[in-house]
């Protein structure tokens, strides 16, 4: 479950969202980074604090995202939508291994 400081920031960038909503983004982002951070080894469970800014900024783009899943384009009457890759922002996590 996201903090109650993270879902506040969240929320002021997406205010129509629902509480819901918000917890499920900011976990799935949480995850993606800890994925990203902790390739080969078992992930801790709290994100580091120099994450929790991209972890709101990977929340708002999954957010935006519902109901488009799997798209990375989309042209309906005239309008053309193109969705910006999580990777370009998995790209600023650096991963951590341990040398045994």
């Amino acid at each position: 479950m996201a903090s109650l400081e993270q879902l506040t920031k969240l929320r002021r960038r997406l205010p129509d969202a629902t509480d819901a909503e918000l917890n499920a983004v900011l976990d799935d982002a949480e995850d993606a980074i800890l994925s990203r951070r902790f390739p080969f080894s078992e992930a801790p469970t709290m994100l580091e604090d120099k994450y929790k800014g991209l972890q709101i900024r990977i929340a708002v783009v999954l957010y935006n995202k519902i109901g488009a899943e799997g798209e990375s384009s989309h042209n309906e009457l005239g309008v053309n939508r193109k969705y910006e890759s999580l990777d370009v922002l998995l790209k600023e996590v650096t991963p951590k291994g341990v040398v045994r």
